[in-house]
């Protein structure tokens, strides 16, 4: 049998990523399913506009109008009620963390063979705030407490893994993506959890009761 290739972009600071982890390994799972996970980095300052917090909560940068501070609050108790269902823990961060290096680590570690206890630990330490996903240091830590190899790690991230990631994002952005959690199933894409029963019906496979 001929595997179907889907194509699922994630990122590792997006809270609506986070919880489609687990639904996205169930469809990895699928006989005759080849999942290609594809980091795509969002660009949030252009449609939510910039922001970082101060420790008293303040805004620092002052650039959100009303509408947008009210779409990431909406969005933030929308996502932790759904992660408190799941067993999940996510705490917002203060800033808009630029989650390149850690897609890049993402690339450098799926190099060496397996990679999902990188991936894992990533989305669950950085929605605990127990990780900075901007950190070369931090990264390779990670990498060496997880037991992957991080020699050449930051030279790969200045070099052959930012070009890769580039790549990646510019293949992502002609064939229309846009957001996360995404996944693509030939011309087909399809946008956010609650549009993946769409992506087991168009591979003619029953929707498993966790995703209706």
């Amino acid at each position: 049998m001929t595997a179907t290739v889907v194509e699922h972009y994630f990122d590792y600071k997006s809270p609506y990523a986070y919880l489609a982890q687990a639904a996205s390994w169930r469809l990895g799972a699928e006989p005759g399913v080849t999942l290609e996970w594809r980091p795509y980095t969002l660009q949030i300052p252009k449609y939510l506009g910039a922001a970082e917090l101060a420790a008293d909560g303040s805004d620092t940068v002052g650039t959100r109008n009303d509408h947008q501070w009210r779409r990431v609050r909406y969005a933030y108790m929308d996502c932790r009620r759904e992660a408190n269902r799941r067993g999940l823990t996510i705490r917002g961060p203060r800033k808009i963390f630029d989650s390149v290096p850690a897609h890049v680590a993402f690339l450098w570690v799926s190099e060496q063979g397996e990679w999902r206890r990188f991936h894992d630990a990533v989305f669950e330490r950085f929605w605990r705030r127990e990780l900075d996903i901007e950190d070369a240091a931090v990264l390779t830590a990670l990498m060496r407490e997880l037991g992957y190899a991080d020699a050449g790690f930051e030279a790969y991230l200045e070099g052959p893994g930012r070009a890769r990631h580039d790549a990646i994002q510019a293949q992502a952005e002609a064939v229309g993506v846009f957001g996360v959690p995404s996944w693509r199933v030939g011309e087909e894409l399809f946008w956010g959890l609650e549009r993946l029963p769409r992506v087991y019906e168009l591979l003619g496979r029953p929707v498993p009761p966790e995703e209706t």
